[in-house]
């Protein structure tokens, strides 16, 4: 089904490649945000009968435009989202039925929405997540024409869940909080997650080596492995913290090919067993790698005594609260001539309305209290800020959709086992987590930063990365002729 217009499709063997690369609403504008939760406080002082504005004092404003400002905020995202355009019309939709994409097994939603009429993407999922829809076919295939059947308008469930539960926990995200969410999500157990990460039980994207191959998921993790410990240069004789360890893989792949001294530390007690199982079953003594279960304010260290830093996709677990302060523990953890290789997940400032609904359901269902994934250019400053100069950064969105494809085949193929022991609902909500993770991160409206750090200090021995900034030495595809006049 291949979609009328004029934007080119692709066939790379590396990814799941898009078959209708629309655009979708993205209407919206910082200054008219601004002006209305600015107006909205003085209109509202002028309507209430009692008050009379000449002796309203000026605090009364601040406090009503602290009041309404996140209503106001989800308000115009409802306005916009439902009456804004596309930002472009390059890709003509299939105008199919809404019954050609999913089944609808509710009667009042059947009533609602057929034909023509689309339903709402956070209907459409929370219901599916029940067992209200059935989608017909392949999920992946069905969401990718999803412009055709849904639309991303924010709804009132959305409105409510961003007041009363998103913007509560941004303030609060204490560390008790922390521990509490990263336990419920990481240790429902191993069992459930080796069932989409594979034998080597990473969470977090790997690495694309050659587009026209399609590479397994070993391999593509393998390749991020190798990438992230040539990007840290690693030696015997460095002194390793691996932050948000997971289940200990990177923490144990350093130690075994580089004889280097690795400590990983996670919050996650299952992780934690896991990890140094894993240490022990590769041969690895326990004076050279080691999995510990505390929280990363709590590393018992002096500061520098780590000359190699590593956090793979942990951070947004840490909040924008607590962002500064986080980068800032690091900084003080990492000797003044260390390496910090920092890989996070990020979104698009330029996002559409398919990437903030998406967005908030990640936020509700998969990573409760991770709303630190913000832009490139977000991270860059708080890493700035924290006394870090950037080496090197990448962007792998791409590679996080392939990596997480092969996960949502793993997740397929072991359909049985988790309806089995997790339920339907479980199976239903990763599935749709799984498959619209795929097109986000192609698409560019989620991806991952791996951005290589050194301390901005004077003293820096800036001359020691070049060989492991990689990006400056590429391998010519043909010879060249140099030019000298």
């Amino acid at each position: 089904m291949a979609p009328g217009g004029k934007v080119r499709l692709t066939s790379y063997p590396a990814i799941a490649n898009a078959p209708l690369p629309a655009e979708g609403n993205g209407t919206f504008s910082n200054l008219h945000l601004a002006l209305l939760i600015f107006v909205t406080p003085a209109i509202l002082l002028r309507l209430i009968p009692f008050i009379n504005p000449s002796w309203v004092p000026w605090w009364l404003y601040f406090i009503l435009a602290a009041i309404t400002g996140v209503p106001v905020a989800c308000g115009y995202w409802t306005v916009m989202s439902i009456y804004g355009p596309r930002k472009n019309n390059k890709v003509e939709l299939p105008g199919r039925p809404i019954e050609d994409y999913i089944t609808i097994k509710d009667p009042k939603l059947k009533q609602q929405y057929f034909g023509s009429k689309k339903i709402p993407m956070q209907v459409f999922h929370d219901a599916y997540f029940e067992g209200k829809i059935d989608i017909k076919g392949d999920m992946l295939d069905v969401l990718e024409y999803r412009w055709d059947w849904a639309e991303m308008r924010f709804t009132l469930e959305l409105f409510k869940y961003v007041i009363f539960k998103l913007i509560p926990d941004v303030l609060m995200h204490t560390a008790k909080q922390d521990e509490e969410q990263v336990r419920d999500h990481y240790d429902r157990g191993n069992d459930f997650y080796s069932w989409f990460l594979g034998p080597q039980m990473i969470y977090t994207s790997g690495v694309i080596s050659d587009a026209n191959k399609r590479e397994s998921l070993e391999e593509l993790q393998d390749n991020k492995l190798a990438l992230v410990c040539s990007k840290l240069a690693l030696q015997p004789t460095d002194r390793v913290l691996d932050i948000g360890c997971g289940w200990g893989t990177l923490t144990a792949f350093a130690a075994k090919n580089f004889g280097c001294d690795v400590t990983g530390v996670t919050l996650a007690k299952n992780q934690t067993a896991f990890g140094n199982d894993r240490i022990k079953n590769n041969g690895i003594s326990s004076d050279k790698a080691r999995i510990l279960c505390l929280d990363y304010r709590n590393i018992p260290v002096q500061p520098g005594h780590y000359n190699k830093i590593v956090s793979l996709e942990m951070a947004e677990h840490v909040g924008i609260r607590h962002y500064s302060k986080f980068l800032g523990d690091v900084y003080n953890l990492l000797d003044d001539d260390g390496t910090f290789v920092f890989q996070v997940a990020g979104l698009r400032p330029n996002w559409q309305y398919w990437d903030l609904i998406w967005g908030l359901f990640m936020n509700k269902y998969v990573f409760p209290g991770a709303d630190a994934s913000c832009s490139l250019g977000w991270v860059i400053n708080k890493l700035e800020a924290a006394g870090f100069e950037v080496r090197s950064c990448d962007v792998l969105g791409v590679h996080y959709s392939a990596t997480i494809e092969r996960w949502l085949q793993n997740w397929k193929s072991n359909e049985a086992n988790v309806k089995s022991k997790y339920g339907d609902h479980w199976y239903r909500t990763w599935l749709f987590f799984l498959a619209s993770s795929v097109i986000i991160a192609r698409e560019g409206g989620s991806s991952v930063f791996q951005i290589t750090c050194t301390k901005n200090l004077n003293a820096t021995h800036r001359i020691e990365g070049v060989a492991s900034h990689g990006n400056i030495h590429p391998k010519p595809q043909r010879p060249f002729t140099s030019v000298y006049h």
